[in-house]
């Protein structure tokens, strides 16, 4: 099984939900900033998802070692075509993250040659209110 995992620490950023369930969080506008930064890994656009993600993302992860662990994980299933939201969990609590709200996205995806995949995008709110991806995995 082909498998890729990217981002939080030192590139292996799978996070599991295993915190205690939130209270309901703004999540249109957490999967509004998952689907934001989606797209710009969709169009191998990997130094602006460096950019725009979560300070704990960008702290843990350099650009250059995220740019190049992103297009080793993505090049091989070639062009993106679809995205399917499998589902959405809240969580205050989660394996080696600081305590926050979190919204973690689990979705079903099709690339060119790669017809089932699976995503996670994690999503934090950061100290100005804002979402940002601060986790992203790949299989």
């Amino acid at each position: 099984m082909f498998r890729h995992a990217l981002g939080m620490s030192a590139l292996a950023l799978g996070l599991l939900v295993a915190g205690t369930q939130a209270q309901e969080p703004d999540t249109k506008a957490a999967r509004a900033a998952a689907d934001a930064w989606l797209g710009l890994v969709d169009t191998a656009n990997y130094a602006q998802s460096w950019e725009t993600a979560g300070t704990f993302f960008k702290d843990a992860v350099p650009s250059e070692k995220w740019q190049a662990a992103a297009k080793a994980a993505r090049t091989p299933f070639g062009a993106f075509k679809s995205r399917t939201l499998k589902s959405a969990t809240t969580a205050t609590t989660l394996p080696g993250a600081p305590d926050g709200q979190y919204v973690v996205f689990d979705f079903d995806a099709t690339y060119e040659r790669k017809a089932a995949a699976a995503e996670r995008v994690t999503v934090v709110r950061e100290k100005d209110g804002s979402w940002r991806v601060v986790g992203y995995y790949i299989k």
